[in-house]
């Protein structure tokens, strides 16, 4: 019986696969705790062309000190900003993964700012 960080994997890793067979940027969301962190991958794997996360010093100080990155309105600041970051790279298309998290809460939140400020998935 899989535990529930391995069956979190186990979605993520069928997610990329599905995603790997578009050959398409890929926006990636991890949840922590604490932290939310998001990454435009380049198509083939081999590198990051934008990053944002609440763990940021400018972000931290945003949004009122340590210990406010795990909240959604904290996840909807990433989620703007990756946008951000992303359309200065030169990015308009994504393909959204997840990470095998659920599309509610943080992760919903992040990406529902990053569509509104002008990313594509």
């Amino acid at each position: 019986m899989l535990n529930k960080k391995e069956q979190r994997l186990r979605r993520s890793r069928q997610t990329r696969l599905r995603i790997a067979k578009q050959v398409v940027v890929r926006l990636s969301v991890f949840r922590s705790n604490q932290h939310v962190y998001a990454h435009v991958i380049s198509d083939d794997g081999s590198k990051v062309l934008a990053s944002a996360s609440t763990a940021e010093k400018a972000l931290r100080e945003q949004l009122g000190g340590a210990g406010k990155g795990g909240t959604v309105s904290a996840a909807a600041l990433v989620g703007k900003q990756i946008a951000e970051r992303a359309k200065a790279a030169g990015i308009d298309k994504v393909a959204f993964d997840r990470s095998g998290f659920a599309f509610h809460g943080r992760v919903k939140a992040l990406a529902e700012a990053a569509r509104e400020a002008g990313l594509d998935f």
